[in-house]
């Protein structure tokens, strides 16, 4: 199918539009052994995340989530709306641009307030923008924005969104004419060369020096950063299957929410498209070409490739480690343009691009922020804010939500302000 005016207007139609959450979340509480899980899921073990006895000294008072734990996709939140309307629900049914080729391309992500232990979440979920794009590969593309709020209640029973607002996710799916979009040469030729010693000698040194470059407890100050200071590098790799598992381990099973044995049966039953089967004509989920290779071949994929999640959680580590245990991962935001595939190395890098005084937040520094892999290619360029301690200014001030908001509802509304404003191509 392709994308027609119609099906466009009634996506629009769609905006600001609350709906629940198809999964619930992986962490209802999410407490100190969460935050750990989470971390070392994506290879970080800072102290400030994973040992309570070490934040109880910083800053912070006590644990705090590592950032990507603190919202987005499935790990935390419970819906806020849980039952629709007739009107709403007819609104909200199936896909007004079904057949459209879909993927997943970015995540922008916000954060004003720090997850503490044993928190209760609540979030509301609602499209929050659609942008009509010229695409390089097809005649048209639509750029479906959809935000997630996140907020935690000082009343655990009622789950209405009415304490801190914590952070908000905003992911990009694109959608583009399939037809036109298959005509691009997918995975451009890529071979996955095998490592020599000395190679997997140089990643091994990397890491060896990874708990030097973490900055920790020394304040990172506003004062002593320049604009075009590099932000050193950090390798993730050669990525292996058990990476993947080992992420799964600490993340849950996504948006999909995978289940084993019996639950796996029920879940097949419920959607069944989601299943095909294997070489042995047992049925399995289609989500299986990130850990079972034949499968990924018959997608036509050269290999195993990762989540574009999981290359946002390292340039999430890339930053934390950067800018110490003073400061305040404010924004950040990447592209997931290509595949990381199982054998690939990642190094994560980055570089300040601006130096200022942001409003009533204070002391602030912008960087560029990428994932390059072993053949140089950039395959996850992003953007990320980081609030630095300063001499003349003071502690890190935490940031406050769009417009003010102080629930997930006026945050939404704010979101959606934000996307209208940036189609109109104004500057917020």
């Amino acid at each position: 199918m392709a994308i027609t005016d119609k099906g466009v207007e009634q996506l629009r139609a769609r905006i600001g539009i609350v709906q629940p959450h198809p999964q619930p979340p992986h962490y209802r509480l999410p407490n100190e052994d969460a935050f750990r899980q989470v971390a070392q899921a994506y290879g970080d073990d800072n102290p400030l995340w994973c040992d309570p006895s070490y934040a109880a000294r910083s800053r912070w008072n006590g644990s705090i989530a590592p950032p990507h734990l603190n919202g987005g996709d499935t790990l935390i939140g419970e819906n806020e709306v849980t039952t629709l309307d007739d009107e709403t629900r007819a609104l909200l049914k199936g896909d007004p641009l079904r057949g459209v080729h879909a993927y997943y391309a970015g995540s922008f992500r916000e954060w004003w307030s720090p997850l503490r232990p044993n928190m209760r979440v609540s979030r509301r979920n609602a499209l929050v923008g659609i942008h009509d794009k010229q695409s390089e590969f097809a005649e048209r593309a639509i750029h479906e924005w959809s935000g997630e709020v996140f907020a935690t209640t000082e009343d655990a029973g009622r789950g209405t969104g009415e304490g801190p607002v914590l952070s908000a996710q905003y992911r990009l799916m694109i959608r583009t004419d399939r037809t036109k979009a298959e005509k691009k040469d997918k995975y451009g030729g890529v071979r996955i060369e095998p490592y020599s010693d000395e190679q997997i000698e140089e990643i091994d040194a990397a890491y060896a020096a990874e708990v030097e470059r973490r900055r920790g407890p020394a304040e990172r100050w506003w004062e002593d950063v320049s604009e075009g200071d590099e932000i050193g590098s950090l390798v993730k790799g050669p990525m292996r299957v058990t990476d993947i598992v080992c992420w799964h381990v600490g993340m849950g099973m996504g948006l999909y929410g995978v289940k084993a044995l019996r639950l796996g049966y029920e879940q097949r039953r419920r959607v069944p498209r989601f299943f095909r089967p294997d070489d042995l004509n047992v049925p399995d989920v289609q989500q299986r070409v990130h850990w079972d290779p034949s499968w990924a071949a018959k997608a036509g994929s050269p290999a195993i490739y990762d989540y574009g999640r999981m290359r946002e959680t390292w340039l999430i580590h890339l930053c934390t480690d950067w800018m110490g245990d003073d400061a305040w991962l404010w924004k950040l935001d990447c592209e997931f343009r290509r595949f990381n595939y199982v054998g690939d190395t990642h190094w994560m890098r980055g570089r300040v691009t601006r130096k200022y005084v942001a409003g009533d937040v204070g002391p602030a520094v912008d960087l560029e922020i990428w994932g390059e892999n072993q053949r140089g290619e950039v395959t996850t360029p992003g953007h990320a804010s980081v609030l630095l301690p300063s001499r003349e200014h003071g502690p890190v001030r935490l940031p406050a939500p769009p417009r003010g908001a102080r629930t997930t509802q006026a945050t939404l509304d704010a979101l959606v302000e934000r996307f209208a404003a940036m189609e109109r191509g104004e500057v917020e």
